[in-house]
């Protein structure tokens, strides 16, 4: 019985400290896995560009000792999880595992024991930028507390961001080899950004199949999650100069300030507003 309390008591602080961001431990690990987030991402942009070999022999190298930080990470949470079904279908998690697979197969499965060169998975680092969303997840961060508005702009900043980085990442892939207007990351995410703007200069188009799929894609999902997010903004700067009686007779919350009847069912309501004054 004294093991199996202490294996639990175990298992309840390291999913607590990986959840926290008051603590000074918890505080610690979150600011340590935003900056290794952030590094990884370079490496993976950094890798796109030409280099020494010396260079790029520590980039991998860096990359590989990132991997194995976040595959410790992976099996905390798993290890740490109540439901460990649950943790590992949660959608986070399985980003964390997709985007360092390629890595620990490139590492664990040479090309001679695979017989197929899988390095062309590495893309897959790119989805690793969806980790962040994790920092959004409630106003508290390991800075403090911020308001609900606040949280909303920040998630739709980061979804803005993810969309380009994720369509420049998978564009680059698919690209690099056959388009010479594709050279390094630079030039995809160029391509990205003008394109889902909707500026769409045409110096840099897509030349395979594959690109032109990756250009749709990034385009409807902008076109989805974009409006979607700044429509929660924008819903809740109206809501702020609408007054909060509610209507009697239908239940409909939030009218304009001169409003005497209900918008929705046409029942008096300004009595009610100044009943609360």
């Amino acid at each position: 019985m004294g093991g199996s309390t202490a294996a639990s008591d175990v298992r309840e602080q390291v999913r607590f400290y990986l959840l926290d961001h008051e603590t000074p431990l918890g505080k610690v690990i979150d600011i340590a896995l935003l900056v290794l987030n952030l590094v990884f991402i370079a490496v993976f942009v950094a890798e796109t560009y030409p280099v020494s070999a010396e260079t790029a022999a520590l980039l991998w190298r860096a990359e590989v000792a990132i991997t194995a930080v976040f595959l410790a990470e992976y099996g905390l949470r798993l290890y740490g999880a109540r439901n460990r079904g649950a943790e590992f279908l949660n959608a986070y998690t399985m980003v964390d595992l997709l985007a360092i697979l390629p890595t620990l197969a490139i590492v664990v499965f040479p090309v001679s024991a695979v017989g197929v060169n899988i390095g062309f998975l590495r893309v897959l680092r790119v989805i690793r930028v969806l980790r962040f969303y994790r920092f959004t997840d409630d106003a508290d961060f390991f800075f403090g507390t911020i308001d609900d508005n606040t949280l909303r702009a920040a998630k739709l900043l980061l979804t803005v961001l993810v969309i380009f980085f994720i369509t420049a990442g998978l564009f680059y892939s698919v690209e690099h080899r056959h388009n010479p207007g594709v050279a390094t990351f630079g030039d995809a995410f160029y391509y990205t950004v003008v394109t889902i703007t909707t500026v769409g200069f045409g110096d840099i188009i897509p030349v395979t199949a594959a690109g032109r799929l990756v250009t749709v894609g990034g385009i409807i999902t902008g076109i989805i999650l974009i409006p979607w997010q700044a429509g929660k903004i924008v819903k809740e700067w109206r809501s702020r100069e609408k007054i909060t009686v509610t209507c009697p007779s239908c239940g409909l919350s939030y009218h304009d300030p001169d409003a005497s009847h209900c918008k929705a069912c046409g029942h008096v309501i300004y009595q009610e507003y100044d009943s609360r004054e």
